[in-house]
C-alpha cells in the first residue's frame, strides 16, 4: 500500500509544498533582516512601561522597548549595537585612529588646509581687530596693516603643518571610533542595510536558495511518516520542524565551520568565510565611503565629545604662528593694548581660526579622494584577519536575534501544513 502511494500526487505534494515553503521562508526572513528601515506599527498606550519586565525573548522584538506593536527590520533596529560590534569585532582590529589619520595623508590634509584657507585670512584677522581693538586697528598705518595680512598669509602653511600635526599626535585621544561609528548608524541605518547586504550579497542569496533545497529534501521523509501513520496534526507539527530546520541549516552552511576543515576527501568551510578575500574589498569600500571618511572625522573632531580638546590642540598650534605673523610689531602691540588685552586678542585669534582650520575636512569631493587610502588599508587588514573574526564581523551583530528567524521558519512551517491538510486532507 505504502509502496503505491510512492507514486502518488498526494506523496510528492508534500515535498513540493515544502520547498515552496522553504523558499519562502528564507526569502521572507531576509525581507525581516532589512525591512522596513524604520519602525511601523502602531504605539500601545502603557507598553513602554511594562516591556521593562517582559521577558527577555519578547523585549528584543523590534518595537516593543519603545512600546509599539509592529515590526522594523532587525538590521536597522540593531544600528547601534552593530556599530559597537564592527568596531570591537573589526575596526579596532584592523586600525588604530593613528592607523587612519596617517593613511588619510596628513600632509594632504594640511596642502588643502591652506588652499580652502587663504581666501578668509584677510577677512578674519580684519573681522577680530576691528572687534577686539577697534582703534588700535585703526590708528595702525595702511601699509603696517596690509604688512600683518600678507605675514599671516606667509605663515598658513606652517600654521596648517603644525595643525595638521599636533591633531596627528594626540588623535587617540580626540577621535573615539566606536562613538563616531555607533552615532552615525543611529542617524543613518540605511547605511547599515546597505553595508550589510552588500557585504554578504551571495550568502544571502544562497540562503533563499537553500530554502528551496533544503525544504524539497526535508519534505521527503515528511511525506512518508505522513503516509504511515495518516495522522492530521503530524503535517503541521512537522511542518514547524522544517520551517525551524530550514533556516538553522541555511545560517549553519553560510558561516560554519569559520576555518576550513578535512572531512575525509573534502574540505569543509562556511560559504562566507571562503571569499574573505573578495568580501574584503566589499567592506573596505563601504567603510572607507560611509563610515570612516575624513569628512566625517573633522566633524567628529570638533563636535564629538573631544571637540573642546581638539579646539584647545589647535589654539596650542597656532599661538606660535601669530606670534610669527605679527613679528617685529609684537612689542608694540602688546606696549599699545596692554600685555592681559593682548593675549585675549592673541586667544580670540586661536580660537576664531581653531573653527574653521578644519572645515576643509569636510569637503565631500577632497574627502572621497583621501578615502581611497582608507579602503586599502581596511581591505588589507581584513584580508589579514582570521576567518572566523572575519566571520563574526558580518554573523555577530543578528546572532541573539537569529532566534526570531527560526520562530518566523516554524510559524510559516506550520501554515504550509495547514496549508496542505487543508487541499489534500490526510494522507492515505
Amino acid at each position: 500500500m505504502f509502496v503505491d502511494d510512492l507514486g502518488s500526487v498526494g506523496f510528492w505534494s508534500v515535498p513540493v509544498f515544502t520547498a515552496v515553503i522553504g523558499w519562502l521562508i528564507n526569502w521572507s526572513g531576509l525581507w525581516m533582516l532589512f525591512a522596513p528601515i524604520h519602525f511601523h506599527g502602531v504605539r500601545v498606550p502603557g507598553m513602554a512601561r511594562v516591556a521593562g519586565a517582559l521577558p527577555r525573548r519578547l523585549q528584543e522584538v523590534p518595537g516593543i522597548l519603545r512600546g509599539g506593536l509592529g515590526w522594523q527590520g532587525i538590521v536597522p533596529a540593531r544600528a547601534a549595537k552593530m556599530g559597537s560590534i564592527a568596531v570591537d569585532k573589526a575596526i579596532a582590529r584592523i586600525g588604530t585612529p593613528r592607523d587612519f589619520y596617517e593613511r588619510l595623508d596628513p600632509d594632504a590634509i594640511a596642502e588643502h588646509i591652506v588652499q580652502a584657507f587663504r581666501p578668509e585670512v584677510p577677512l578674519l584677522v580684519d573681522e577680530i581687530m576691528w572687534r577686539e581693538h577697534p582703534q588700535l586697528w585703526a590708528n595702525l598705518p595702511r601699509g603696517i596693516r596690509t604688512g600683518v595680512l600678507d605675514r599671516v598669509q606667509a605663515q598658513l602653511p606652517y600654521v596648517a603643518g603644525r595643525v595638521t600635526t599636533e591633531i596627528g599626535e594626540h588623535i587617540d585621544q580626540l577621535l573615539d571610533p566606536k562613538v563616531m561609528v555607533i552615532e552615525h548608524f543611529e542617524r543613518h541605518p540605511e547605511v547599515v542595510v546597505r553595508i550589510f547586504r552588500d557585504f554578504g550579497a551571495r550568502e544571502l542569496r544562497m540562503m533563499v536558495l537553500f530554502g528551496l533545497v533544503f525544504g524539497f529534501l526535508l519534505g521527503i521523509p515528511v511525506a512518508v511518516v505522513d503516509h504511515v501513520l495518516h495522522q492530521w496534526w503530524l503535517l503541521p507539527l512537522l511542518g514547524v520542524a522544517v520551517g525551524w530546520a530550514t533556516n538553522l541549516l541555511g545560517m549553519w552552511l553560510i558561516f560554519e565551520p569559520p576555518e576550513p576543515r578535512r572531512v575525509g576527501p573534502f574540505r569543509v568551510q562556511g560559504l562566507f568565510a571562503r571569499r574573505q578575500w573578495e568580501a574584503a574589498d566589499v567592506y573596505a569600500r563601504h567603510i572607507a565611503a560611509d563610515v570612516i571618511t575624513l569628512e566625517r572625522i573633522g566633524e567628529h573632531l570638533l563636535e564629538g565629545p573631544a571637540g573642546d580638546r581638539t579646539r584647545q590642540v589647535i589654539v596650542e598650534a597656532l599661538h606660535p604662528a601669530i606670534d610669527l605673523a605679527l613679528g617685529p610689531f609684537v612689542p608694540a602691540v602688546r606696549a599699545a593694548v596692554g600685555p592681559r588685552r593682548f593675549e585675549a586678542i592673541r586667544r580670540s585669534v586661536a580660537l576664531e581660526a581653531a573653527d574653521r582650520t578644519l572645515v576643509p575636512l569636510r569637503d565631500p569631493r577632497f574627502s572621497a579622494q583621501q578615502s581611497v587610502r582608507v579602503r586599502e588599508l581596511v581591505a588589507e587588514r581584513c584580508r589579514e584577519l582570521p576567518p572566523r573574526d572575519f566571520v563574526e564581523m558580518m554573523r555577530a551583530a543578528i546572532k541573539e536575534d537569529e532566534w526570531l528567524l527560526y520562530a518566523h521558519g516554524a510559524i510559516m512551517g506550520a501554515a504550509g501544513g495547514l496549508l496542505h491538510l487543508w487541499l489534500f486532507g490526510v494522507a492515505g
